[in-house]
């Protein structure tokens, strides 16, 4: 059956350790391969994607080119910035795949503005890893030329920089998505988690912060009444006891049994945990189901329905 289904792509998808252009395209061409396969299936895909790695580079740029003159552009600016590079290359790419499968569907990525409340606790507590992982030393190197950044160890991978990341409460554009998903086009949005805005009278106001792309997918899904919404990440299911000889792949769980594996600790804050607390969000508010998988586990998860499904008890 036609399904109206949010896939969020991490952006740890789309750059690894060669950050350049070419290479990062070349990942999103691989990407769309996995995509066009929902669309084969007969799916309305509306695609988000993560920047962490990216913003965090861009970061790294505007910083060291900044000069009087020509200053560096803000956190918010960067993320947009982001927004419309990654954009670019996925359209591109799914795009010539779709005419080349000689599939009628225009492909179209749209900036987002993503609200979220100015007295959200979490612009006082910095989480949200962004950039490249760096050792101890590179990390406390880049402290001392940068004294108002903040970096914590994440997940056992290295160090990284952690900005505000408050939740998001509403996609400003989702009404302009929902237009885009009826006339049969395939939308690229909340790219990043979207550009954090606070509302003040009747003007937006960006804010120098990061979403979680989860939370903000989850949020879309929500206003867009999405059939499913579909977390894309490294690994084909959600574990307990990750790494540990006792370790077990989680198949079908419904909210109760994640909520408590939350409790347990079970899922890493900086990895999996946000995405697993999204597929919970969304679960709840909509009473559809959630799947946590990985880009080589599409195929699997359309013939078999493989992969972490997330349902209401």
């Amino acid at each position: 059956m036609k399904k109206k289904i949010v896939v969020a792509l991490g952006g740890n998808a789309i750059l690894s350790e060669n950050a350049s252009a070419s290479a990062q395209q070349k990942a999103l061409s691989n990407t769309a391969e996995y995509l066009v396969k929902f669309i084969e299936n007969g799916d309305q895909l509306i695609i988000s994607h993560g920047n962490g790695p990216q913003v965090g580079n861009l970061l790294l740029q505007q910083a060291s080119g900044s000069t009087k003159e020509n200053p560096e552009m803000p956190l918010d600016t960067c993320v947009a910035m982001t927004q419309g590079s990654i954009g670019y290359w996925m359209q591109n790419a799914l795009s010539q795949l779709l005419r080349v499968k000689k599939i009628d569907k225009s492909v179209v990525t749209l900036v987002t503005q993503v609200e979220v409340n100015a007295d959200d606790p979490a612009f006082t507590n910095p989480s949200k890893p962004i950039g490249p992982f760096m050792t101890k030393e590179q990390a406390s190197a880049a402290k001392e030329e940068n004294p108002n950044f903040s970096f914590v160890e994440d997940a056992g991978r290295g160090y990284r920089r952690v900005v505000a990341s408050p939740k998001p409460i509403n996609v400003i554009e989702s009404s302009a998505i929902s237009t885009l998903v009826d006339a049969g086009v395939i939308p690229i949005s909340v790219g990043g988690g979207g550009v954090p805005v606070v509302t003040q009278g009747t003007k937006l106001i960006g804010k120098e912060a990061v979403i979680d792309k989860d939370f903000a997918s989850e949020k879309l899904a929500e206003l867009v009444h999405a059939d499913q919404l579909i977390i894309l990440t490294a690994v084909k299911n959600v574990y307990i006891n990750f790494n540990k000889p006792s370790q077990k792949k989680l198949e079908h769980v419904t909210v109760s049994q994640l909520e408590k594996y939350i409790d347990e600790k079970q899922f890493a804050a900086g990895s999996m945990l946000p995405k697993v607390q999204a597929a919970i969000d969304f679960v709840k508010a909509t009473g559809n189901t959630a799947v946590i998988t990985s880009l080589d586990g599409i195929d699997d998860f359309i013939n078999n329905n493989a992969g972490t499904i997330i349902t209401v008890d």
